[in-house]
């Protein structure tokens, strides 16, 4: 959150991700295993009585005979065809026989219910729903649990561990490897060196005011003090002076890489040490190529057409908006700009004496952050427009070091740190366009589409199936289908499910 000046949020850390609702097996240590209820009942989350670091579900029953119970819709539906039975563990604190029922609705047939009976009086019981009993088959997508259906009498319960013997998916992963690396800078030069300009452009200019945004302190230089290459390292180097440029004299100095290449999709990996001391405020990220930015490389070549936050911004990695060694991610777009809810952080090893590599996977279903290449944060709103999605259009990279302003007060110790930075690498998939998807032997494309969706493959599918985002079921089709029509689909994510054999791809589709 390099550009602008509104930074208020970038006080408060914490780790959070878009999900699509929740994925079996449940097990109740996450915030979004909590269901819907209905008929006056009640679900909360506890400790289990018999493991106090255990995590469980828990059903209040109402003094009611009407109907009640308790539903969570999922993001990766039951497939009845893989797996017939569903386990879970119950536990009920008097000995009277208990009616559970578990229910699978929302699903390519009619809704199916499996019913047993159980008596648990201070103990948890797994129990086992066969739905090979009532001839199930095809996927659900909602989850729905009934007990002691019509008794009147209030009554608590307890659930736990819900498994159909699927293995989650990581809502971090990333949904397209780029392997071939298209662009780069090394920093392999000899002795100690200016920057390559045919890579990098140093940006100088003040914005109007005399000041950078954000209540920042530094001037950006194009000196060789304050950016150089030496011993196979980039170094920006922030430092304290006195230093008088465009009629403004300040007291710190820093530099400000634009790359001379822009890019549409892809993954950029950067591998780097983070600069020391408070008030410091390292950044790698990209802006929109088309930014209207006075002084900008990109602008300066006549580029410069759309203001922030309109253009995009994808904040890589930042550091000093929190304590030492959490480092953070945003999305800046004109729906989520300056009090930005698109960022996650994490606390990571000494970002001043090791490096880490920082990297982005831009694909045109989701951006995906990842430190060592591991996903902590996937930005994929369900509507992209050019309020939540100004992502279809060429970015290009910044390296910089911001003084003060919403990192906090700089350290009057302060002398000057560095950003060493070993490589910087972007990767695509020079072999596809950036509108073809591959997964195992299955290739979607265009994505995003307006009209229609063709699968090519040399395998024989078996089904496929349209999902919501929320899982539910939009189109199914049980015979050899190679093009999807989606011109009369709401714009939006869907979920496609393409069967062949043991085969089988997900894959996101957006549709314009």
């Amino acid at each position: 959150m390099k550009f602008n000046y509104l930074k208020a949020s970038c006080f408060i850390y914490f780790i959070f991700q878009l999900s699509f609702g929740q994925q079996m097996p449940i097990d109740f240590s996450d915030s979004a295993d909590n269901f819907s209820v209905w008929g006056g009942s009640s679900f909360s989350t506890r400790q289990s009585p018999t493991d106090s670091n255990n995590p469980v579900g828990q059903f209040e029953h109402a003094a009611s005979t009407g109907g009640q119970g308790f539903y969570i819709d999922l993001s990766s539906p039951i497939d009845l065809e893989l797996q017939k039975t569903i386990t879970l563990s119950f536990y009920a604190f008097d000995p009277n026989v208990h009616t559970i029922g578990l229910k699978l609705e929302r699903g390519t047939n009619s809704d199916i219910q499996v019913d047993l009976n159980m008596s648990s009086e201070n103990a948890w019981t797994l129990m086992t729903f066969d739905f090979s009993t009532v001839g199930g088959t095809g996927e659900y997508s909602r989850l729905t649990i009934i007990i002691d259906d019509g008794i009147a009498t209030p009554r608590t319960y307890l659930i736990d561990d819900i498994d159909d013997g699927s293995t989650p998916t990581d809502p971090n992963a990333i949904d397209v490897e780029y392997t071939d690396l298209v662009w780069a800078d090394e920093f392999n030069e000899s002795g100690k060196n200016a920057i390559n300009a045919t890579n990098w452009f140093h940006q100088t200019q003040l914005p109007g005011g005399g000041s950078w945004f954000n209540n920042e302190e530094q001037h950006y230089t194009n000196r060789i003090e304050n950016s150089f290459v030496e011993s196979g390292f980039l170094n920006i180097v922030a430092i304290k002076e006195s230093f008088a440029d465009q009629g403004e004299t300040k007291q710190y100095t820093s530099a400000r890489l634009n790359s001379k290449y822009a890019f549409t999709y892809g993954r950029v990996d950067v591998r780097a040490k983070l600069p020391s001391g408070d008030g410091t405020w390292p950044a790698i990220w990209t802006l929109g190529k088309n930014i209207n930015e006075d002084g900008g490389y990109w602008d300066n070549q006549g580029f410069g057409t759309t203001s922030w936050p309109a253009c995009g911004e994808i904040d890589i990695m930042e550091h000093g908006l929190g304590t030492v060694n959490h480092t953070s991610s945003a999305l800046h777009t004109p729906s989520s700009s300056g009090n930005t809810s698109n960022t996650a952080s994490q606390e990571i090893s000494d970002v001043a004496n090791n490096f880490h590599i920082y990297s982005v996977n831009w694909s045109p279903n989701q951006i995906t952050f990842l430190v060592d290449g591991v996903g902590f944060y996937t930005y994929n709103p369900t509507n992209k427009n050019s309020d939540t999605w100004p992502f279809d259009k060429d970015q290009y990279i910044l390296l910089n070091i911001a003084m003060g302003g919403v990192a906090g007060t700089i350290d009057s110790n302060f002398t000057e740190s560095s950003m060493v930075i070993d490589y910087v690498r972007v990767y695509q998939n020079s072999g596809l366009g950036t509108n073809e998807i591959r997964a195992n032997e299955f290739k979607i494309f265009p994505n995003p589409a307006s009209d229609t969706i063709k699968i090519v493959t040399n395998e024989i599918i078996d089904s496929v199936r349209l999902y919501s985002i929320l899982g539910n079921l939009i189109m199914s089709k049980s015979e050899s289908t190679h093009v999807i029509d989606v011109s009369g689909l709401t714009p939006g994510v869907y979920v496609l499910n393409v069967n062949s054999g043991s085969k089988r791809t997900t894959k996101k589709i957006v549709v314009n």
